[in-house]
């Protein structure tokens, strides 16, 4: 395929500007590089070679020595006796433009291979917004060590949680042996800066259970192979009862001798197939998913077993903390399942091996449109941790509508926890930096299949993208990734720049705006979880309930009288939530129960704020509609169509949502609407 769709971010259209294109021109027609080339260093070559030809349309030769003029040169940083320090790290870049015999000069340095794939990556970027020349001086190196993508698909071609198409990854039960599109996707991640990829979805079933064996693994070496070109580590969700499945053992249990035998010769197999294997991402005991439970054991016993099979060979576990109590009664008011990951996995803390990761959910629940950040970040100061985002838009919209994900990410990275007093950031606990993790990172689910655009809404692409971009760098403010975003997906018309970063920005307000208020969360038909439906869940044995009934909403999770949920927290945040007061209003249904008379901090009661919340989100998701039709003209014919579609289903489907909702807390409190509206 080579539509603009699904080149994404990748489109490289050509400069314009006649200075910029001369001054560009002038230095890029000779690539210095190292003669004999592997990997990523070998990747970053076609790369900039390729750019620089949409870009500038300049066939750039490859040299190992400059001749006379202009030329960019790539090395890594070896000298370690030099005169400048480097102090990006191993995967950090540095860009520095000069002027050398009259004609300019720009070095890439990188701390790796891969460091100098992502010093190009950015180097084109800044190419192709026409950056001037003195822009070019840059050092940049990731917050994050581990930058992770979690495909959740299956072998038999399905996506779960997909929103955009099959897999590319499987066809007919195996793994594909047409890697074009992997190869193509292998660029998008690394163009962003993403270093590790998991490809297989962590509900393992029967037949990627069998990944690791002998028979499969020479099929994932080859995807393998095709990550280690651009800098990727692959790693593999693997089935904690496989000793049992597939290993002829009697027994899981991680105490067994057997079965450490059993995952110790299982590494030593996959290592032989993929020297470079990252790890294993385990969901266990969750949601009927096998795990140590079973057998008596905990989750560090589950976890360090196969944490000890794969140390030798400088692989990870990342054990996931989604687990709760999936078969709840809804008739009981004090099991909660917010409390459910916290509970399992803070008295654990310090038990775990230096090479486990715990992945925890950027909420306590599950990826709402609006929950607050997981109390175990900060609470868990003697474990690897990893933070758990869903790029692929399961309640928010399913790329059916347009949410831009990356200021909700903004600001779970930003919240303090007050872990070790003020200015104990998530980002900060993530990162590693705070308590001295040996691992660390972000992980997300992604959003991609094999329908053209890869995300199925094109402006969803905007999810992918920002979440590199800003776990990268967790300093840039979602309106600058959304910038960036858009001039590489669109070019730089500078109307088109400034109503789809509009449109990017309010997206997220707007989806909240139409559907569940105030933090209470789900509302969703079960199952699928696309459209209204306030009961759904609410008698379900899902633990997601809303409680509404006549006199009033919300679930009370204070510590006197409620779940005690808010004691989680540190101080002050736990007397922030517990305190009906103090509650944020964006949050107040997620802590409290209260009369839909209860004034919000905005001077409005909890009924009037669901009425003109929804009123407005449908309404904006009309100027949404309207917004997008001004652009006509101002790009293809087949992207601008795809996404008015988009919107347009999009605007018809909020006022479905606004009349259900409004319609629902109508008849439960008898209360009217201020304004007079229709709810029917």
């Amino acid at each position: 395929m080579n539509s603009t769709a699904y080149k994404a971010w990748l489109n490289y259209f050509p400069v314009e500007d006649r200075q910029t294109r001369k001054d560009y021109t002038g230095m890029l027609s000779q690539i210095i590089a190292p003669d004999k080339r592997i990997g990523a260093m070998d990747t970053a070559v076609r790369e900039l070679r390729q750019g620089i030809q949409a870009l500038l349309g300049i066939d750039a030769s490859i040299k190992e020595q400059p001749a006379d003029g202009g030329f960019v040169q790539l090395a890594v940083y070896s000298d370690k006796a030099g005169s400048e320090e480097w102090n990006q790290g191993n995967e950090g870049y540095t860009l520095r433009y000069r002027q050398e015999g009259g004609y300019g000069a720009i070095t890439v340095t990188g701390g790796s291979d891969a460091g100098i794939l992502y010093g190009v990556f950015h180097l084109l970027r800044l190419i192709g917004s026409g950056a001037p020349l003195e822009e070019l001086n840059v050092k940049e190196s990731p917050s994050n060590a581990l930058r992770m993508i979690n495909q959740w698909d299956n072998a038999d071609g399905t996506i779960e949680r997909g929103y955009a198409g099959r897999s590319i990854f499987y066809r007919n039960g195996s793994i594909t042996t047409n890697l074009h599109r992997v190869r193509d996707y292998a660029r998008l991640l690394a163009s962003v800066g993403l270093n590790a990829i998991s490809i297989n979805n962590v509900n393992v079933h029967e037949r990627e259970t069998r990944f690791i064996t002998a028979e499969q693994l020479p099929s994932v070496a080859l995807v393998a192979e095709v990550f280690r070109e651009y800098g990727i580590t692959l790693f593999l969700s693997v089935n904690f009862a496989a000793p049992l499945q597939i290993g002829g053992l009697p027994t899981a249990d991680p105490l067994d001798g057997s079965v450490q035998s059993w995952w110790k010769e299982t590494a030593e197999r996959i290592y032989a197939f993929i020297p470079d294997f990252g790890g294993f991402v385990v969901k266990a005991d969750s949601e009927h998913r096998p795990g140590p439970f079973a057998y008596g054991r905990d989750h560090a016993d589950g976890a360090n077993m196969l944490a000890d099979a794969l140390a030798s060979h400088g692989g990870i576990v990342i054990w996931r903390c989604f687990v709760y109590d999936c078969m709840q009664d809804w008739r009981d008011r004090k099991t909660d399942r917010a409390r459910a990951a916290y509970d399992h996995f803070k008295p654990l803390d310090g038990r775990f091996r230096p090479n486990v990761l715990l992945q925890i959910k950027n909420g306590p629940m599950d990826f709402q449109v609006r929950e607050p950040v997981s109390p175990l970040f900060g609470a868990m100061k003697k474990t690897n941790q990893v933070l758990e985002f869903q790029i692929t838009q399961e309640y928010t919209g399913q790329q059916r509508h347009l949410c831009y994900l990356v200021p909700q990410w903004k600001q779970v990275l930003d919240f303090d926890t007050f872990a070790e007093g003020a200015s104990t950031e998530v980002k900060k606990i993530v990162d590693g930096t705070l308590y001295g993790m040996t691992y660390s990172g972000i992980a997300a689910v992604s959003n991609i299949g094999d329908e053209e655009s890869w995300t199925g809404h094109i402006l969803a692409q905007a999810n992918l993208y920002g979440y590199g971009r800003l776990i990268w760098n967790p300093q840039l403010s979602a309106e600058e990734i959304s910038m960036e975003w858009t001039i590489a997906t669109f070019g730089s018309d500078p109307e088109v720049v400034n109503v789809v970063g509009r449109m990017l920005m309010m997206s997220w307000p707007i989806y909240e705006g139409y559907t569940a208020p105030l933090g209470v969360g789900w509302m969703v038909a079960p199952n699928h979880h696309y459209g209204p439906d306030v009961d759904g869940y609410e008698y379900s044995r899902w633990g997601t309930y809303h409680f509404a009934d006549r006199d009033g909403i919300g679930v009370n999770r204070t510590l006197a009288s409620g779940t005690g949920y808010t004691s989680q927290y540190a101080a002050p945040n736990a007397a922030l939530y517990d305190c009906i007061e103090t509650c944020p209003d964006e949050l107040l249904l997620f802590f409290h129960h209260v009369p839909y008379t209860h004034k919000l901090h905005s001077g409005k009661t909890v009924i009037q704020h669901i009425y003109d919340s929804h009123f407005w989100g449908a309404k904006e998701a009309e100027r949404l509609q309207q917004q997008w039709a001004g652009l006509a003209g101002k790009m293809d014919e087949a992207r601008f169509a795809s996404i008015a579609c988009r919107l347009a289903d999009q605007a018809e489907h909020a006022k479905n949502w606004r009349d259900i909702i409004n319609t629902y807390f109508f008849r439960k409190s008898g209360i009217s609407d201020e304004a007079g509206r229709t709810i029917y």
